[in-house]
């Protein structure tokens, strides 16, 4: 295995740097699917970037629609995951409970999928506080059975503070509804409504929908839902009527309408505007958007001889991108590790540092997760590979002394547009 010995020969240097952590570390790659045990309270177990930190949850918070038949051929599970993290550091969690065929019963011949035809899972969504591990259970958003379980999956989490900064004193999460409506839950009320929406201007030739394909950002005092095909679009939940803004990617990184879903469709090969080739099977795996030194960024790498690894800042007024780093990774892998990029396909984006723009994350060959310090063109460290599904979480030192705000507080503050929240950002 020279190839794998290559790629962690250089884990030392990092690794060792680790001894000398806080009590906490200032962020954390949360792993994104939570483990469901039977225990009085949250489990975290929090580790240095970039080894990958747990969450598990107990049993007992997680609802349910009473037990199978303990002599049938039906398998309870709970299954859980972690779906987004505010800016200073709390976490969404959504838990479900499934029931499957057993293995060997005749209804897996068909449903190939071994879920139960009969059972509507239930949704339990928690909002968790990762240092204290304090859990607060939402209740149920008011939908159908089957509606609430659909409906989530790219809910985004956002807090804010009375001062302005520090310890959060309400949250919302929120996600964006068919028809300009945003459903939301506030914690303030401490209940779930839809709210309708005042649309926002996209470029004609996209009129269809922005389909997220990652975690929703916590951003400005906005929710960002993001297709890494074509751009952004972010909305203030607690607004009485929140405003859309749009926002495109980069130049020369908007897909062609459709791409994702025909890609999925043909697994092939399609062409960008400027004519280059990307695997759009995944393009949530070779294209990241994220929030580093408090501004958002987008990352990208190309399949495509000479490989290139380009990160892109949001201006001051929210309307385009400025190019801040171009590495061509070919050239820093043989001089760094002697390993050339020649396979299509084999280095995507695993997250952007939340801490340091200049530094992202980058799996090879599925081998090795490798830090890339792109201002200094140079890999700093490099770990085994475990999974894609992480997610970056900032742990600031008051989240320890922090509690998750609860129902009964006011709140009345006109609604902000997306320029107003980002001159205020660069203002502090």
């Amino acid at each position: 295995m020279p190839l794998r010995r290559r790629l962690l020969g250089l884990s030392g240097g990092l690794r060792r740097s680790l001894a000398t952590a806080a009590t906490h570390p200032p962020w954390a790659m949360i792993n994104r699917t939570v483990e469901v045990v039977e225990a009085p309270s949250a489990d975290v177990r929090l580790a240095e970037p970039p080894l990958v930190s747990e969450l598990c949850v107990p049993e007992r918070l997680v609802k349910t629609r009473g037990s199978p038949d303990p002599d049938g051929d039906v398998v309870q599970s709970l299954a859980g995951g972690v779906f987004a993290a505010s800016g200073d550091g709390l976490l969404f969690l959504s838990c479900l409970d499934l029931r499957s065929t057993a293995p060997g019963a005749s209804r897996v011949r068909l449903h190939p999928s071994g879920l139960d035809p009969t059972h509507v899972p239930s949704v339990t969504r928690l909002v968790c506080n990762p240092l204290t591990r304090e859990l607060r259970r939402l209740p149920d958003s008011g939908f159908d059975p089957v509606g609430d379980v659909l409906c989530g999956l790219n809910m985004g989490l956002l807090t804010q503070a009375d001062r302005g900064h520090g310890p959060p004193d309400k949250f919302a999460v929120a996600d964006l509804r068919q028809g300009n409506h945003m459903l939301r839950f506030l914690s303030e009320t401490g209940k779930w409504e839809n709210v309708a929406l005042s649309p926002c201007q996209v470029p004609l030739a996209r009129r269809q929908p922005v389909t997220p394909d990652q975690a929703t950002l916590a951003f400005g005092g906005r929710l960002w839902w993001i297709d890494l095909s074509w751009g952004a679009i972010s909305a203030d939940p607690f607004s009485d009527r929140p405003e859309l803004s749009f926002v495109e990617l980069p130049r020369g990184s908007v897909l062609p309408a459709g791409a994702q879903k025909e890609a999925f469709r043909r697994g092939s090969l399609l062409p960008d505007a400027e004519g280059r080739a990307w695997w759009k099977q995944a393009s949530f795996s070779y294209r990241r958007m994220g929030v580093s030194e408090g501004r958002l960024r987008y990352v990208e790498v190309s399949h495509e001889e000479p490989f290139l690894l380009r990160s892109f800042v949001l201006d001051d007024e929210g309307t385009g991108w400025t190019l801040e780093h171009r590495v061509v990774l070919n050239k820093l892998w043989g001089s760094t590790m002697g390993l050339p990029l020649q396979e299509r396909g084999s280095t995507r984006i695993f997250l952007i540092d939340p801490l340091n723009a200049n530094v992202v994350y980058l799996t090879a060959h599925r081998i090795a997760v490798v830090a890339v310090d792109m201002d200094r063109q140079e890999v700093i460290g490099c770990y085994p590979y475990r999974s894609d599904l992480c997610m970056p979480c900032v742990l600031p030192p008051w989240l320890r002394s922090s509690r998750i705000p609860s129902a009964g507080k006011k709140y009345v503050e006109k609604n902000k547009t997306l320029a107003d929240v980002l001159v205020r950002l660069q203002s502090h």
